[in-house]
């Protein structure tokens, strides 16, 4: 019979839909923990000049959140969250989209070509980060790398992702948009809004999933009963898959084929990365209060990423013992030097809070900052001495 949405048969059986099937949905994998290929039949390994950058990069953020995790720590930083463990999610995603689309993740950033100096302006908050101290340290923004600034509540930015996709359609641009979240996003509202505006859109959006097991301290389980996303995305009519999160050369191939089906076929596409938070969610939190140590350094050595395809490009003969020294004695200069480059400049005059919006200070905004101004020479003991006035 044609119902609205199509023809539908029916039946004289009564049965209930089950809540999930028997089978787990399987994870798409290339290389083992050891970094050595499950088939030698794979699609499409990285050359040598791209699995060395992306190894780079991997190796580069690692290093650059260790730096500023612990410049936080002695007080330097008022915030950091790290990608421990995420490494490959990050710069093997990057390594298979083009310039043209449109995404947000400090690896994909670091990618693109942000600079480390950039990286710790704008945590610092000085005076020449692109944020002027507005937002929160690694609340990135780049207009002219396509990077959308990050803003920290969950699922914002799905809708906006399929929105500014479904503006690519009609402009018939050779591009998607790519939307990175984690499993604790598939709890709000608008991650749900965002897959099925998708869907009846035909958006050509990439969503990727970093399912590392925790929203902050609560676990996947008791977040869904669901087999995890990846069956989140097919209840919306989505293609939807399974990637080992860990494994730099299966994330490469599933983002790139991802890629070219949204943007060939003018549809969605949701990726589920399998991972794990080998950190703390950031540095206002202690994740050893809710896990255990033991579980979090067997995943930080077993199931490292950048071990897995260290081991792989070593095996290739693309990367020596030397190569690796060189690259982490350069990275962690460049990164100290960065930190303390940052530290060194000036904060944001008091009036960069209102500007940077309008053309002309609107009435309001002027009177705000007329009265911040008045409280702090009412109140000079609750400012700092040196604040930029």
């Amino acid at each position: 019979m044609d119902l609205p949405g199509g023809k539908i048969a029916y039946t004289i059986d009564m049965k209930f839909l089950p809540g999930s099937s028997e089978e787990r949905v399987k994870c798409y994998r290339v290389l083992d923990e050891d970094g050595y290929p499950i088939s030698s039949d794979m699609l499409e390994y990285m050359s040598k000049e791209l699995a060395l950058r992306v190894y780079s990069g991997m190796v580069t953020l690692n290093t650059m959140d260790k730096f500023f995790y612990e410049a936080q720590r002695q007080g330097r930083l008022s915030f950091y969250l790290t990608s421990f463990g995420e490494e490959a999610i990050n710069l093997a995603s990057a390594a298979a989209l083009s310039f043209d689309d449109i995404y947000r993740e400090p690896g994909v950033l670091l990618w693109r070509g942000f600079t480390m100096q950039e990286f710790a302006n704008q945590c610092f908050g000085n005076n020449i980060g692109h944020g002027k101290g507005r937002q929160m340290p690694i609340h990135y923004g780049s207009k002219k790398l396509n990077y959308i600034t990050i803003s920290s509540p969950l699922a914002t930015q799905l809708p906006q992702a399929v929105g500014m996709a479904y503006s690519l359609k009609m402009d018939k641009k050779d591009a998607c948009v790519v939307a990175f979240f984690g499993d604790g996003t598939t709890s709000e509202g608008d991650f749900h809004a965002a897959l099925n505006f998708a869907a009846v859109m035909d958006a050509p959006v990439v969503f990727i999933c970093r399912n590392n097991g925790w929203a902050i301290s609560t676990q996947v389980t008791e977040q869904f009963r669901s087999d995890g996303v990846v069956v989140k995305g097919q209840a919306y009519g989505i293609p939807s898959i399974r990637v080992d999160g860990n494994d730099a050369l299966a994330v490469y191939n599933v983002v790139r084929s991802a890629r070219e089906t949204a943007i060939n076929e003018q549809r969605p596409i949701l990726i589920e990365a399998m991972t794990y938070r080998v950190s703390h969610h950031s540095t206002s939190d202690d994740s050893t209060k809710y896990r255990s140590k033991d579980v979090i350094e067997y995943w930080n050595t077993v199931h490292s990423p950048i071990t897995r395809l260290r081991n792989w490009v070593e095996r290739k003969g693309w990367w020596s013992d030397k190569e690796e020294s060189e690259l982490r004695i350069h990275t962690m200069k460049q990164v100290k030097h960065a930190i303390d480059e940052a530290e060194k400049e000036e904060m944001p005059l008091l009036r960069d809070m209102f500007t940077d919006v309008y053309d002309d200070l609107p009435s309001n905004l002027m009177e705000q900052e007329t009265l911040v101004r008045e409280t702090i020479q009412r109140h000079p003991k609750d400012f700092p001495k040196d604040m930029p006035l």
